[in-house]
């Protein structure tokens, strides 16, 4: 049963559409990049996907188990959030505050919980660090442990190597890869980098004007894809 589905969905702000024709699901274990150019309607899909607003028409659906607060989420971040003064250990546990409920305190499962996804990202040694004294790839390792407090099953990633070196964005990707491949945990991530998400990716979602979706090899038979990775394209969605 598909985790998540589309179905014909017309994404917008005030009754104004800028994504529509969207038709597509994700199945257990998938890894699905979705890009395009700026301004093609990426980050109104996360935040839709996430229930942070409504599709103008169509339906968005979860299966299997799957309910919307137990979606991780990785988002981009702002200057401000950067500088946030907190410990990590605190920024990790906040990601288990939808399990919380009303309660007012972590119970010692979530503690463990956070305590594991630290260990499982080397960030063990950095609990009682200020998260704002870490570096960029550190401070994304922390939001990613955070992200898993809160799912097993789904994570969605905005740009999630935005601003990293390129050593520490390979080393963001594997440990992508290795959350998806070892640990079966289902990925959408938003990304400009179509090179990278081409070897990543089992499907691709390209938004724009006629969206595409499917696997990574339709996709690279594809005009669309022909086109955006032609030389004078840049290989820049």
């Amino acid at each position: 049963m598909a985790l998540l589905t589309c179905d014909h969905v017309t994404l917008g702000y005030d009754g104004r559409a800028v994504l529509s024709g969207l038709h597509f699901e994700v199945n257990p274990g998938d890894y699905l990049c979705i890009v395009g150019e700026n301004g093609s309607g990426k980050s109104t899909l996360m935040k839709t996907l996430l229930g942070l607003q409504k599709p103008l028409d169509g339906t968005i659906s979860l299966g299997g188990g799957l309910i919307r607060s137990e979606i991780g989420y990785l988002p981009q971040q702002t200057a401000a959030q950067k500088d946030f003064p907190a410990t990590v250990r605190e920024i990790v546990l906040s990601g288990c505050l939808a399990r919380c409920g009303k309660r007012p305190f972590y119970t010692r499962a979530e503690k463990q919980l956070a305590a594991k996804n630290m260990e499982y990202l080397h960030l063990g040694g950095l609990a009682a660090r200020c998260y704002r004294e870490l570096s960029g790839g550190q401070q994304q390792r922390v939001l990613l442990a955070r992200a898993l407090c809160a799912s097993r099953k789904m994570l969605l990633l905005d740009e999630p190597a935005a601003g990293l070196d390129p050593r520490v964005t390979s080393e963001m990707y594997a440990l992508i890869r290795r959350l998806n491949q070892e640990e079966g945990i289902t990925l959408l991530m938003v990304t400009h980098d179509l090179a990278s998400a081409l070897q990543e990716a089992t499907h691709i979602l390209h938004v724009g004007e006629v969206p595409f979706f499917g696997t990574r090899a339709a996709y690279l038979a594809s005009p669309l894809a022909r086109r955006f990775l032609a030389p004078e394209g840049g290989g820049q969605p």
